[in-house]
């Protein structure tokens, strides 16, 4: 490294000792009080950006006795307690008043509405039910049986059946016998084709 370098000639080292010019700064506004104000207290509610300065003292006696909610009944603090949990904006609930068709909406797909959100409620409910209870095809209910599992099994259901299967009937677990490998391997194509049909 060269230390002669001109880049050494602009690198600026701290001082020792601060020389920065010390400011009186504001006076404590407790009454009677001549120290410098080094903190900020709350005025009040209504007052939100307006602060008082005090000393460390003064400003640990307003905040013991400093109550936000002082003058408000029970039933006010509720309120601007329930007011305050979506920032004191204006809220309102869904669903309200009878579903109507927009122009310029063109909904999401035939459907229109998947989640219920424009009204159609119970409608769309029974709409998806009658969707899901689908005639189960013959090449599913071997796959099922294969699981040992009934037509009515669940997605779920399935999944848990062929972890436990796989651990049945796995050379590892079956100390190396292979015997069982051909089992394993009826398994692992039933859960595929019922994961390819949906069930997965």
């Amino acid at each position: 490294m060269k230390f002669d370098s001109p880049l050494f000639d602009s690198v600026r080292v701290k001082p020792g000792k601060d020389r920065r010019v010390k400011t009186g700064g504001p006076a404590c506004q407790w009454s009677g009080c001549k120290e410098k104000a080094s903190h900020r207290a709350p005025k009040g509610r209504e007052n939100e950006k307006d602060y008082w300065r005090f000393c460390l003292e003064h400003v640990r006696q307003y905040n013991q006795s400093y109550n936000f909610f002082k003058g408000m009944n029970d039933a006010a603090v509720m309120a601007y307690q329930k007011d305050a949990i979506t920032g004191h904006r204006p809220t309102w609930k869904m669903g309200t008043g009878k579903a109507q068709a927009r122009a310029d909406f063109h909904g999401i797909g035939s459907g229109g509405d998947p989640f219920s959100l424009f009204g159609e409620g119970l409608r769309g409910e029974q709409q998806a039910r009658a969707e899901t209870a689908r005639p189960i095809r013959n090449a599913e209910r071997k796959a099922l049986d294969r699981l040992g599992l009934d037509i009515g099994a669940t997605p779920h259901q399935v999944k848990m059946r062929f972890k436990e299967l796989v651990k049945q009937f796995h050379p590892d677990a079956n100390g190396g016998d292979r015997s069982t490998e051909d089992r394993l391997v009826e398994v692992i194509q039933a859960y595929n084709y019922l994961k390819s049909a949906g069930f997965g």
